[in-house]
């Protein structure tokens, strides 16, 4: 392991006490929370070559937290990071069967989700995530509008379009994937709106493909760009386009999955108004591409708000409300990766989001994002000396819940 990396290592055998308190006010007035006074960590472990494996405990007026901490050297050239998911975007696994089936040497939940519908009775809950996901190089799917996420609130300037992901360069960083793409039909171009969301922007189109899976499409044509909870739409349309013809319409999105070969587009309002105008037959063409700010493509990417940047905690994060939290953070320059995730045990205070960005600096992200947190929080590796799949964490639930997707880490040697 190189060097440097055997630096970070060092540092995690060390008591940081931190006596200053975060005193400054937050956007909006509100006084911000207590910093975390004292983080102690555990001498990390190896868990695979340039993975290490460490526990922490951090100390706020409260009481004391309890954390897990996976440390990625990403310059090993064994190592890589990768999204797991379950072969489908509107699916949901526990993070321990991800990891196992990909064989992945840690990982942590990933991206917050549709986890249920009771303000839509009778439509069901998608289990898709809410911002852009990237496997592989494989583009999965685009952002839901930013009122329609769930979880906490995000701080002035975020989007649901933001993501932490590692490019084909090696190196991780934050960044913001917009989608672009269009339905060239003989009237014109139509705009798409959205990839295997589980909600569309009002008046807009949307694109489903075989990797949406076999989840409801009902739930994209619920609520507002604004208000998740408000109704769905009453004027809807969706047609199916196999091997670039039309092949099907109905005035309703359907609940069945879509073949391969083929896409189905699902429009609401102005969107459902273009796509009736198309005939059974009638030759479509459908790009889209996640257009990235970097340079460099990223071949994995998982949607977060940003709570740290440039070694910095963001304006505007919540202070006041604590929860138990997962996080992943870049350190040198995009070389390593943190992954944290806190322990649910009953009793323990959990952090705020204001409180976990300064932990995510102290831990040595310059750069770090929120990830879902609550029950769905877990940190898991592969056993010493062996293959299995442990979950250190204790899910605030009891058991694990099941997710979208995760944030897989993966060593060869």
């Amino acid at each position: 392991m190189k060097q440097r990396f055997g630096r970070v290592r060092a540092v995690l055998t060390v008591w940081a006490a931190c006596g200053a308190l975060i005193g400054a006010a937050v956007a909006g007035g509100a006084s911000a929370s207590a910093a975390p006074d004292t983080v102690r960590r555990t001498e990390a472990v190896p868990v695979a070559p340039g993975v290490e494996y460490g526990e922490l405990r951090v100390a706020v007026p409260r009481g004391t937290v309890h954390g897990h901490l996976l440390t990625v050297d990403l310059t090993d050239p064994r190592v890589s990071v990768d999204l797991l998911y379950p072969d489908a975007v509107g699916a949901r696994a526990p993070v321990s069967q991800l990891a196992a089936v990909r064989g992945a040497v840690g990982a942590v939940n990933g991206d917050f989700f549709n986890i249920t519908e009771t303000q839509h009775p009778g439509v069901e809950a998608t289990g898709a995530p809410a911002g852009p996901a990237v496997a592989s190089g494989r583009q999965l799917k685009g952002a839901v509008p930013d009122g329609q996420r769930f979880g906490p609130a995000m701080p002035p300037g975020a989007s649901t379009e933001d993501v932490i992901g590692v490019g084909y360069d090696r190196r991780a960083r934050l960044d913001r994937l917009t989608l672009r793409g269009a339905a060239l039909t003989a009237q014109g171009p139509l705009s798409l709106r959205g990839l295997n969301q589980y909600a569309l922007p009002v008046n807009g189109i949307g694109a489903y493909t075989a990797r949406w899976g076999p989840a409801s499409r009902v739930r994209a044509t619920c609520g507002t760009d604004t208000d998740r909870a408000a109704p769905c739409s009453a004027e809807t349309a969706e047609v199916t386009v196999r091997h670039g013809r039309v092949t099907a319409m109905s005035e309703q999105p359907g609940a069945n999955g879509v073949p391969a070969g083929s896409v189905v587009l699902v429009g609401r309002e102005e969107g459902a108004r273009q796509l009736r105008r198309l005939d059974l037959g009638e030759p479509v063409s459908i790009g889209h591409r996640l257009v990235g700010q970097g340079r460099v493509p990223l071949r994995f990417a998982v949607g977060g708000f940003p709570i740290v940047r440039d070694d910095q905690p963001v304006d505007g994060l919540d202070p006041v409300a604590a929860a138990v939290r997962t996080s992943a953070g870049i350190g040198d320059g995009g070389r390593v990766l943190y992954l944290m995730a806190l322990d649910g045990t009953a009793g323990e205070p959990g952090l705020t989001v204001r409180e976990l960005a300064d932990l995510m600096s102290r831990l040595g992200a310059r750069d770090a994002v929120d990830l879902d947190g609550g029950g769905s929080s877990t940190l898991v590796t592969r056993a010493p000396y062996g293959q299995d799949v442990i979950v250190r964490n204790h899910p605030s639930g009891g058991a694990e819940r099941p997710v979208p997707n995760a944030l897989g880490v993966f060593s060869f040697g």
